[in-house]
């Protein structure tokens, strides 16, 4: 029976509410001041968790930025919309949240990072990077502009052009559905000029589990290539000029001077002045100390690099979305209006001793979900409940009085936004990542969630299991799937796990029809970043296995 909620009620008799979805790449729910504040002050994040709910407990169904998109849009997981990964496409035949809310009479617009598809579905106007896209000078791909470029710093450049949508295009007799999203702080993390010398003067506190050894858990653990020292590339990443690492010796790391190459190409001259005058402090700094550097020093020096850099891209997230929210007010838009601010995934600032994404682990897993509706949300709220981007599409459908398609999986999030949380019945979430082999090298895998226990099953190369005691090791550093004393739980979560499976449609048979298509395309050569070497070698060790 659908659920009855004050909202549903209200949208038969009053003005349906807009809708604004605010969504950065990869920022660390550890990264907003609402949830932790040893990294970064984000007065203007937080001002929509005071305004409305936080959520403790919002995850993903899928740790990569595209399938994290794609299942957003359609409210399905990525083994149904199609969009498992960054290498298989999205299936287009999918009908998208935005679509529907158009067609009911929604104005709609999107600017920003969508990531995949060039002519996003259901929208009136929208203006997007290109893939990535870049943090200097961005070129845009939009809807009745053709392709352009915009001079100036892609976090500013991106709220201009919202700011710009609702000053003159929006339409004040129609309610509006507005997707602004951010690039940062995705990887390379160039910050805004303005922050260059305030950030990479800061020192940030290290995390507990920098380095962490992985020899709790599972071999799939230890195999990823995600570890700071090991994998963070030294110019790419740190910005250390390839010249300095000529000169000291330094091998390279992956696509280490090509991946600065590009960023630093697009700068214009005073942008290239700025970024060489504060950043050759650090090399002359870094070059005196790397001759007497232990592998210890060396994780400490990338990670306060690191930190200097991704914590700055946020601080000018943060002030950008400060500039929405003060428009917001002056102009009477947020009393019917339905604020969302969340990541497409997690990521790890130094946990593990890792950066990026992708596993179940709480860091990646878990993202920053704060929403308000002034007068509907109880401000200053909070929120420990399962929730999932597998939801926002059946959320905001609802919200606008839609009915949501009966292929949809997600469930709406109103009964928790509204303190009727006693509607609200999921007690397990379900997660799947496949992208394996790839940049990183995380193994593919899937795993039930409770707020008490993950059950985890790497798969394809390496078959093993593992349980996590989420209340007992918050941490995540020990797998207890074969102590005794878990037996009755892991007996529970397993049988708890095929009905989640069953639920979601989701099948060994179907994970083996990705991968063979998967390893077929690799062998053929047409995985990026997967050689036709690294296929063979691959196959190989599955034989042994």
């Amino acid at each position: 029976m659908q659920i009855e909620s004050v909202f549903s009620q209200a949208t038969q008799n009053s003005k349906r509410p807009n809708i604004i979805f605010i969504m950065s790449d990869d920022h660390a729910y550890q990264a907003i001041s609402a949830y932790d504040k040893r990294l970064i002050q984000t007065p203007n994040i937080d001002r929509i968790a005071s305004m409305g709910m936080l959520f403790t407990n919002a995850s993903v169904t899928n740790s990569i930025c595209a399938p994290s998109r794609a299942t957003i849009l359609t409210g399905k997981h990525s083994h149904l919309n199609g969009k498992i990964d960054n290498h298989f496409h999205f299936d287009t035949t999918n009908i998208t949240f935005p679509q529907l809310l158009q067609r009911a009479g929604y104005q709609t617009a999107m600017f920003g990072k969508l990531h995949f598809g060039n002519n996003p579905k259901g929208f009136d106007q929208f203006k997007i990077l290109p893939g990535q896209g870049a943090y200097y000078n961005p070129d845009f791909i939009t809807k009745h502009q053709g392709n352009i470029r915009v001079e100036g710093y892609v976090t500013d450049i991106v709220t201009d052009m919202t700011l710009d949508w609702l000053k003159k295009e929006r339409n004040a007799d129609q309610p509006f559905m507005l997707m602004y999203l951010h690039k940062a702080p995705h990887r390379s993390w160039l910050m805004a000029e303005r922050h260059l010398e305030e950030f990479t003067n800061k020192k940030f506190p290290e995390p507990a589990t920098l380095f962490d050894d992985y020899s709790g858990r599972t071999s799939p653990v230890a195999e990823a290539e995600m570890n700071i020292r090991k994998h963070m590339s030294w110019a790419g990443d740190n910005k250390v000029f390839p010249e300095v690492m000529d000169e000291l010796g330094i091998p390279e790391i992956g696509f280490d001077k090509e991946r600065y190459k590009y960023e630093f190409s697009r700068l214009n001259p005073t942008q290239a002045e700025n970024f060489k005058k504060v950043y050759s402090k650090v090399n002359e700094d870094f070059k005196k100390a790397y001759p007497s550097m232990t592998d210890g020093d060396k994780m400490r020096w990338k990670y306060q690099r690191y930190m200097q850099d991704y914590l700055g891209t946020i601080k000018a997230v943060d002030e950008n979305v400060g500039r929405l929210l003060d428009y917001l007010e002056a102009n009477n838009l947020m009393e019917n209006t339905i604020i969302v601010y969340t990541s497409d995934q997690g990521f790890y600032l130094g946990e593990h001793g890792w950066f990026d994404k992708r596993f179940v682990y709480d860091e990646s897993f878990k993202t920053p979900l704060l929403v308000a509706w002034p007068g509907k949300v109880k401000a200053g709220s909070r929120s420990d409940e399962l929730v999932q981007n597998l939801d926002f599409a059946q959320t905001f459908l609802e919200a606008a009085g839609i009915p949501a398609p009966t292929d949809m999986q997600g469930e709406s999030i109103i009964p928790v936004l509204t303190g009727q949380s006693d509607k609200w019945t999921r007690d397990a979430v379900y997660y799947h990542y496949y992208e394996y082999p790839a940049e990183h090298m995380v193994n593919r895998h899937y795993a039930i969630v409770t707020k008490d226990y993950k059950l985890i099953h790497y798969y394809f190369v390496e078959d093993k299991w593992e349980l996590i005691d989420r209340k007992k090791d918050p941490m995540e550093l020990k797998n207890v799937y074969d102590d005794p004393a878990y037996a009755n739980v892991r007996k529970d979560l397993h049988a708890r796990l095929e009905r989640l499976r069953k639920k979601y449609k989701d099948n060994t048979q179907l994970s083996q029809r990705y991968v063979d298509q998967f390893m077929k395309d690799a062998s053929a050569g047409k995985v990026f970043g997967v050689t036709k070497e690294m296929a063979d070698k691959i196959f190989e060790r599955r034989k042994k296995n």
